[in-house]
């Protein structure tokens, strides 16, 4: 039966954990030295190598033939504790066995000496599931552990546990490991499998992982299923976007192409390539532009990117403005995080950076290109008007409310995304009253879109009334509903879809 590479390969000594040698060593120190705590806290992220070093600690506390702290792995000790055969060390699951009851029966359990071995270990992996009941108990007996047993606590979420379990604990943290580190481990992998691994493809693998030797190696065995492993092969086999195609997106970017921008998307989908990887890759390539732009000489870029071609596109953009990019791409994720079409999603983002809504909009948006320089902005009451009829501060006229909403659309037409968004009646409409714009909106994922460009929009509106607006939106389960036939037929004038003059 085929083993998944990360079960194969994972580490039996602590000499072979990689890049966790502050903890490795010291654990060693201590089991030389006869001075091991009763209860330890591993933390850190996924695939550090938590629950690789309790099962190494587990069997070098009981190991008959110890070498410099060492597990010998052949001893009766070492191999029933790896195939599960002794019980007295015990590996659980916080998440599935969370109560307090499950916690009650270790605790009167692990009073009892051990039968075949020197400690009595339990590893709890992901404690931080445990309910505050459970900790309560779990609390008794690490107060006054017999001198037999050995706790060995595992979580990626240490604000989780409470300050009274961590106080009577060693607590060890595991550091994200470096690209080189995993890019040695991968290598070695590659060449005891006889696979054929490029320098390119282990240095993608390796950046892919975040830090985390059981997703690089995860990732080397869905790319293993022949011999030959390039970049190529790690591109198509993970749903990746080739380094000539995001600059190519990014180069429409910057010179606003929507139809290319949006005809290269298609393309992608089409080949199967993962949205989400998409618009990660892309703001990887974002953030090293930034970085470049600020410090060329920095070690902090990605792996991946020629620094040539870093060089030429940092050059058309401004640090402004790459910041503004990554702005969109966080608000993409967070939407595709949420659910609904991914495709969507990320042709509306590119849409936005195409637009290239620049934070300087902000301090020139009182002067706006579709308004003459001599005219005077429009107000709430037309001047020509010698007996203008006040609105109430509450509830501004309804012919007065449109004409200021359809005037501050006629702006936006300069932004062709913001644009769509708030003309389309079915999914946006706008009340103004008193210093407030009020945009109504019928899901969380437009609310958060409109939410990005409150600036532009209140800008805006401020030309059109010359004076300042506050931005308020709000989720309805149906706009239709929200008002009565009148008001819906005034709406669709608001937005320029029918005129009643």
């Amino acid at each position: 039966m085929y083993q998944a590479l990360y079960r194969k390969y994972r580490p039996q000594r602590f000499a072979d954990v990689a890049g966790q040698e502050h903890i490795t060593e010291t654990l060693r120190r201590q089991i030389v030295n006869d001075r091991l705590s009763h209860a330890y806290l591993f933390v850190g992220t996924r695939g550090t190598g938590k629950t690789t070093c309790a099962k190494i600690l587990s069997r070098a506390v009981n190991c008959q033939n110890s070498a410099d702290g060492e597990p010998c792995n052949k001893c009766i000790a070492c191999i029933g504790i790896e195939d599960g055969s002794i019980l007295d060390v015990l590996e659980l699951d916080a998440a599935s066995n969370n109560s307090v009851d499950n916690v009650r029966a270790l605790r009167d359990e692990a009073i009892y000496s051990p039968a075949t071995v020197k400690k009595r270990v339990y590893i709890v992996d992901e404690v931080h599931m445990l309910s505050i009941s459970a900790f309560n108990a779990l609390l008794k007996i690490l107060e006054e552990p017999p001198e037999h047993i050995l706790f060995i606590l595992a979580t990626t979420e240490l604000h989780k546990v409470p300050a009274t379990i961590q106080g009577r604990c060693q607590k060890f943290s595991f550091k994200r490991l470096p690209v080189s580190v995993l890019e040695e481990r991968l290598n070695l992998i590659a060449s005891k499998e006889s696979l054929a691994l490029t320098p390119e493809a282990a240095e993608k693998l390796a950046s892919l992982a975040d830090g985390s030797m059981r997703d690089g190696i995860s990732l080397l065995d869905q790319c293993a299923y022949d011999s030959n492993i390039d970049l190529t092969r790690v591109k198509s086999t993970l749903g990746l976007t080739g380094q000539e195609e995001l600059f190519r997106l990014i180069e429409t970017i910057t010179s606003n192409d929507i139809p290319s921008a949006l005809g290269t998307i298609d393309e992608l989908y089409s080949d199967g390539r993962d949205m989400s990887s998409l618009i990660n890759e892309t703001a990887s390539l974002v953030r090293d532009l930034l970085v470049f732009k600020l410090s060329p000489d920095s070690g902090l870029l990605n792996a991946g990117f020629d620094k040539s071609a870093l060089s030429a596109l940092s050059n058309k953009l401004s640090s402004e403005l790459l910041f503004f990019y990554l702005d969109i791409l966080k608000a993409a994720l967070a939407g595709l995080q949420r659910g609904g079409s991914s495709k969507l999603a990320v042709e509306i983002c590119f849409i936005k950076m195409c637009a290239g809504v620049q934070p300087q909009v902000q301090t020139t948006a009182t002067t706006p290109k579709t308004q003459p320089p001599a005219k005077p902005p429009p107000t709430l009451s037309p001047p020509a008007n010698p007996k203008p009829t006040p609105p109430p501060p509450a509830e501004p006229a309804p012919a007065t409310q449109d004409d200021f909403w359809t005037k501050t659309l006629k702006i936006l037409k300069s932004e062709p995304s913001v644009h769509a968004l708030l003309s389309d009646s079915n999914k946006a409409q706008a009340e103004l009253q008193s210093d407030i714009l009020i945009i109504k909106v019928t899901d969380i994922f437009t609310s958060s879109l409109i939410e990005s460009d409150s600036d532009l929009i209140k800008n805006t509106a401020k030309v059109v009334l010359g004076s300042d607006v506050r931005l308020q939106v709000e989720v309805v389960d149906n706009l239709n509903n929200e008002k009565t036939k009148q008001n819906k037929l005034d709406s669709l004038s608001a937005f320029g879809i029918v005129n009643f003059e």
